[in-house]
């Protein structure tokens, strides 16, 4: 199999030889539905490509009922209610706030208003007027400025600047109606990235959620972009902000994993190494990643993120048999990393599904010999 991520990266360079697959930075290209080479999903109980959910990583149905019910109704009481029922200190009232913001900000994209026409979203905009006290309110309406500002405006621009301190207020006052709610200092995480805070500015801001919830996984995601070599750290910043939270990692915490996404964060655009998967540094990554996965509790809501993630890694590392038993839990859902990062997240997830029943299948495995 290691000739095929060889001619996938002579793709990249310009040499068509295999009309059906290509890689951009570790992405593959869709197999057409109903070639011969494309693997049923059906056979593994997989949903099929037409039906992946590319809105969340894992199932939520009390947030997609919500959700729902908001965007027929344009009323914002369903969310604040199911906010003020979400553990403060837990993953799901992080993932349910970018959820709410991100639904609103999707719709006022679709209906920008004019003359004479009501903006989407405007359900997020009367739930800030009639309960301004809301701490789930205000906490969308933060993540929701932060989620306008790197969708509608280039970094270091004005119009960037402006939305971003207006969100890093919104953030402030979230902060004041639930002082402990880790979840405004999350969101403010991203605004430190905008607006490149000093690094003391950013330890400050850290500690705050330290203090609050320590083990927070979504937290150390968040705060890991900002020691990146792309914003304003480097490599060696990066992992040793994912290897210091890997190490204190409490039992049953998926900080284990954060050397996994480190490492994401910093492949190369195109590499030639076929080994490269397989070397010292990702393969430890990887073990972390599978304890961690492992230990997790199986309602963990980020669990599903660290398994896409074991996917991707576990198929171009050419370990079939173990992408197999991350699929098993994830399948259905692509709302994570990388897919999220693809035009087509459902093509790319089924594509990387497609690759690891082949090689599963091309040493020995089958439907009957994979344990649910």
């Amino acid at each position: 199999m290691e000739i095929l991520w060889v001619l996938m990266a002579l793709v990249m360079l310009g040499f068509v030889l295999l009309p059906l697959l290509r890689r951009r930075r570790g992405v593959i290209e869709q197999v057409p539905p109903g070639h011969p080479d494309a693997a049923d999903p059906a056979t593994y109980g997989f949903v099929r490509q037409e039906e992946l959910d590319v809105r969340l990583p894992g199932p939520d149905q009390d947030l997609l009922d919500v959700l729902d019910v908001v965007r027929r109704t344009q009323d914002y009481r369903a969310a604040s209610q199911l906010l003020a029922g979400t553990e403060a200190e837990g993953e799901l009232r992080w993932q349910r706030v970018q959820a709410f913001a991100g639904a609103a900000a999707l719709e006022l994209q679709e209906r920008p208003g004019g003359v004479g026409e009501t903006p989407g979203g405007q359900w997020l905009r009367v739930w800030r007027a009639e309960a301004p006290k809301d701490p789930g309110g205000a906490a969308v309406h933060a993540e929701f400025l932060v989620q306008q500002a790197w969708r509608t405006s280039a970094p270091g621009t004005d119009e960037f600047r402006i939305i971003m301190e207006e969100a890093r207020d919104a953030c402030g006052q979230a902060a004041l109606l639930a002082p402990g709610d880790p979840v405004p200092y999350i969101v403010e995480l991203s605004v430190a990235r905008g607006l490149a805070y000093s690094r003391g500015e950013f330890e400050k801001l850290w500690l705050k959620i330290l203090d609050r919830a320590p083990a927070h996984m979504g937290a150390h995601l968040a705060a890991l972009h900002y020691w990146c070599e792309k914003w304003h750290g480097s490599r060696e910043l990066a992992m040793e902000f994912a290897q210091a939270a890997a190490a204190r990692a409490p039992r049953g915490s998926l900080l284990a994993a954060m050397p996994l996404f480190a490492v994401f964060e910093h492949l190369p655009e195109v590499n030639l190494v076929s080994g490269f998967y397989r070397s010292e540094v990702v393969t430890k990554a990887i073990h972390g990643a599978l304890f961690a996965a492992q230990s997790a509790r199986s309602d963990d809501p980020v669990a599903a993120h660290v398994r896409h993630l074991l996917v991707f890694f576990l198929v171009r590392s050419e370990r079939w048999a173990e992408a197999m038993g991350q699929l098993i839990h994830v399948d259905g859902h692509v709302g994570a990393l990388p897919w999220s990062l693809s035009e087509d997240p459902a093509a790319e997830f089924a594509v990387y599904r497609a690759l690891a029943v082949a090689g599963y299948e091309a040493n020995g495995g089958s439907p009957a010999t994979l344990l649910h």
